[in-house]
C-alpha cells in the first residue's frame, strides 16, 4: 500500500468514527432540554433560568423545561447533572454554592466541580444583602452588631440554606464584627423571608435578585450588600466595607453549565446562544430589575472562575474553621 492509499485508509477510518458524533451534534436538540435548576422555586437561579429558558426554547426550536432539584446547598441538583456524562439534553444553572463552596465545605461531594462538567459561560454576577425585617430597631450594620454583642447567640439571620454563598457571607460578618450571629437556615429563600417579613427572625442574608420585590415593597429593609461597590439596583445601601467591615466583600456568580462528554460542536453552540442573550437587549433589562450584572466569561473565562473560586473558598473555610450547621 502507498503512502497515499495509507493516508486515506487512516482519514476513511477517522471519518467513520467521528460519524455518529457529529450526525449527533447536527441533529441536536433533537427532544425537550432539561434544564436543572438546583434551588427552589423563587429564588435566583429560578427567576434567571427561566428569563433565559423562554429565549432559548424560541431559538432552539425545542421546549426548555425547567426542573427544580433542590438541596445541599445546589449540590443535588449538580450531582444529577454530573451523573450524566454526554448527554446532550440536559443543562444547569451551576453556581458558587454548588460549585465553589459546597465541594470544599462539605466532607463528602458526589462529583468533581470541574471533571465533570462542561462549563460554557457565566451568566451573571450579583451581591447578597443583609436585610431586617422594618419593626427591627436596627438601621445600620453596626446596629445590628451591638444588638447581637449586648444578647449573645440571641440575633438569628436566615438564609436559603446550609453551604450557600449567603450562609458563608453571615460568617463572614459574624467573624468580623467578634460577635456572634446565629444562622438559622431554611429549605430555600421563600421560606427564610416570610419568616423575616413575619418577625421569626430579625435578619436575613439574601441574594439581591432574589430580596429585590420584598425590599421595593417595603417588606424588608436593607443594611448593606455585599460587593466592594454599591448596587446600582440599591444606589442609597452601603457596601459591607463602607460599613465599616471590608472583609465582607463577595460577588455571588451564576454560569451555564452541562455534563461532561459532549461534543464540542454543543458545547460551542451553547456557548454562542449564552453570549448572544447576554447581549440581548430583552434579557439585560429583565435581569437589571432584579440587580443582576449579565456574564461575560467564555467557557475558558468560566471555567477558570470556577477553579480560582474553590481555591479563595477553602482558605476561607479553612482559615475560620467554618462548618455546616
Amino acid at each position: 500500500m502507498t503512502a497515499i492509499s495509507t493516508r486515506r485508509a487512516l482519514l476513511t477510518a477517522a471519518s467513520l468514527i467521528a460519524a455518529p458524533r457529529l450526525a449527533r451534534a447536527q441533529a441536536w436538540p433533537a427532544r425537550p432540554i432539561r434544564w436543572i435548576v438546583n434551588f427552589p422555586p423563587g429564588g435566583a437561579a429560578d427567576i434567571l433560568s427561566r428569563t433565559l429558558g423562554e429565549w432559548f426554547g424560541n431559538r432552539l426550536g425545542q421546549p426548555i423545561v425547567i426542573e427544580n432539584r433542590p438541596g445541599a446547598g445546589g449540590m443535588l441538583g449538580a450531582d444529577l447533572v454530573a451523573k450524566a456524562r454526554g448527554d446532550l439534553h440536559i443543562v444547569m444553572i451551576s453556581s458558587a454554592a454548588s460549585h465553589g463552596i459546597g465541594p470544599v465545605l462539605y466532607r463528602t461531594v458526589p462529583y468533581d466541580p470541574l471533571a465533570d462538567f462542561t462549563h460554557i459561560h457565566s451568566v451573571g454576577t450579583f451581591p447578597s444583602v443583609l436585610a431586617v425585617n422594618p419593626n427591627v430597631a436596627a438601621t445600620s450594620v453596626a446596629d445590628l452588631v451591638a444588638m447581637a454583642r449586648a444578647r449573645p447567640g440571641e440575633v438569628t439571620y436566615g438564609s436559603g440554606g446550609n453551604g450557600t454563598m449567603n450562609h458563608l457571607i453571615g460568617q463572614l460578618l459574624s467573624r468580623a464584627a467578634g460577635v456572634e450571629l446565629t444562622h438559622v437556615p431554611y429549605r430555600g429563600s421563600a421560606p427564610a423571608m416570610t419568616d423575616v417579613m413575619g418577625g421569626q427572625i430579625p435578619a436575613i442574608m439574601e441574594s439581591l435578585p432574589t430580596a429585590m420585590g420584598n425590599i421595593r415593597g417595603g417588606r424588608m429593609r436593607p443594611l448593606a450588600t455585599s460587593e466592594a461597590e454599591r448596587s446600582p439596583a440599591l444606589p442609597d445601601v452601603p457596601t459591607f466595607a463602607e460599613a465599616g467591615f471590608p472583609a465582607v466583600t463577595s460577588t455571588n456568580w451564576f454560569g451555564f453549565s452541562a455534563p461532561a462528554g459532549i461534543p464540542p460542536e454543543v458545547a460551542a453552540r451553547w456557548e454562542r446562544e449564552i453570549a448572544a442573550a447576554m447581549a440581548a437587549e430583552p434579557v439585560r433589562a429583565r435581569f437589571a430589575t432584579i440587580g443582576i450584572r449579565p456574564g461575560t466569561l467564555d467557557a475558558a473565562g468560566y471555567t477558570a472562575l470556577v477553579r480560582s473560586e474553590l481555591d479563595r473558598w477553602r482558605e476561607v473555610i479553612r482559615a475560620g474553621n467554618i462548618s455546616v450547621d
